[in-house]
C-alpha cells in the first residue's frame, strides 16, 4: 500500500489532469453506428507550411464507460498546439456511463464495473483504424497519414500496442491484417502492457481480466489481446512511464521491454522521476512536455 504522501501526491496530479475543461473538437466523424464510434479530430493551432504528422489519440480508463474521450481533450488540444494534427478516437467500454460511480461499484471494497467489452473494444479500435485514412482525408486535409503516430494513456496505451501489432496476431484472429500498419511508431504512456503482470499487481481492479471477459476466457483471449504476447511488431515504439505511478506500476512496462528485447525488438523506455500515472497527460504538467516530444521525436 503506497503512503499517505504518496497516495495525496497522486490525488493532487489527478485532480490537476482533470481540472482542465474539455476542448471541443473542429469536427467529429463517425466510423460505425454506435454514439462511441466516432473520431474526433484537431486540427494544428499554427498554420503549417506542409502536411504535418497525424497523431492518434487512445484515451484511458480502465476500459471503463464512466471514462470517455472527453477527459483527454485538453491534451488533444496541446499536441494541436504543438502543431500536429490529432485524431481522438473514441471506442466502447464497459459498464454504463449513466450510473453514478457508487452504484456502478469502484469505492472501498466495492467491486469495479466491468472493463471493456469483448469483442466489441478490439471491433472497435480495429474498424476505427481502417476507417482513419478515409475519414483524415475529408477532415483534416493538413495531416499526411504516412507520418502517424499512435499514442494512448493507460488502458489507451494498450490499445495503441495492440493496434500496432495486428499483423503479429494469430492467424485466426478476425482483427489480423496482412501487413503492417503505415506508422512513424507509437508512444504508449503508463500502458497496460502485460496482463499477466497487471493481474498480479491488482491494475485498476483486475480491468484486464476482465476486459478479457474473466477467469474462464482469460488464458484463452490473451494472445489476440495481450500486447506482451505479440512482439516483435517491427514498428518503433516508446513506452513513457513515471517512477511514482500508483494505478499502472513500472514494473508492467519493464516487463513489456524486457520482452520486447527477447524477442530481438529494442523498445525504448523513458522512465520520469517524480512522476506518476496522469501527468503524462496533463498539459500543465512537464511530463506532458516529455510526451510531446517523444511522439515528435517519431513523427517528424
Amino acid at each position: 500500500m503506497p503512503d499517505d504522501a504518496a497516495a495525496a501526491r497522486a490525488a493532487a496530479e489527478e485532480e490537476s489532469a482533470f481540472a482542465h475543461p474539455p476542448v471541443d473538437p473542429d469536427f467529429t466523424s463517425a466510423y460505425g453506428d454506435h454514439p462511441d464510434q466516432v473520431i474526433d479530430f484537431y486540427a494544428p493551432r499554427t498554420a503549417p507550411d506542409s502536411l504535418v504528422p497525424l497523431v492518434v489519440v487512445l484515451h484511458g480508463g480502465a476500459w471503463r464507460a464512466r471514462y470517455d474521450r472527453r477527459h483527454i481533450t485538453p491534451f488533444a488540444d496541446y499536441l494541436a498546439r504543438r502543431g500536429f494534427a490529432v485524431a481522438n478516437m473514441e471506442y466502447r467500454r464497459g459498464g454504463d456511463p449513466l450510473i453514478p460511480q457508487q452504484k456502478q461499484g469502484g469505492g472501498a471494497g466495492e467491486t469495479p464495473p466491468p472493463a471493456g467489452r469483448w469483442p466489441d473494444t478490439f471491433d472497435d479500435i480495429a474498424a476505427a483504424l481502417d476507417a482513419l485514412p478515409a475519414l483524415v482525408r475529408e477532415a483534416l486535409p493538413q495531416a499526411d497519414p504516412r507520418r502517424t503516430v499512435l499514442t494512448g494513456h493507460s488502458a489507451g496505451g494498450h490499445l495503441a500496442l495492440w493496434a500496432a501489432a495486428r499483423h503479429v496476431l494469430p492467424p485466426d484472429s478476425p482483427w489480423r491484417t496482412g501487413n503492417p500498419a503505415v506508422l512513424r511508431g507509437v508512444v504508449a504512456l503508463a500502458p497496460i502492457a502485460d496482463f499477466e503482470v497487471a493481474e498480479k499487481l491488482d491494475v485498476c481492479g483486475n480491468a484486464s481480466l476482465q476486459l478479457l471477459g474473466g477467469h474462464d476466457t482469460f488464458a484463452e483471449r490473451r494472445p489476440y489481446a495481450d500486447p506482451v504476447l505479440l512482439l516483435p511488431t517491427g514498428i518503433a515504439t516508446t513506452l513513457v512511464q513515471g517512477r511514482t505511478d500508483l494505478v499502472v506500476p513500472q514494473a508492467v512496462a519493464e516487463s513489456y521491454a524486457d520482452a520486447a528485447a527477447k524477442a530481438g525488438e529494442v523498445v525504448g523506455l523513458t522512465l520520469l522521476e517524480d512522476v506518476g500515472h496522469f501527468p503524462l497527460i496533463d498539459p500543465a504538467a512537464d511530463a506532458c512536455a516529455v510526451v510531446a516530444e517523444e511522439i515528435a521525436q517519431l513523427a517528424w
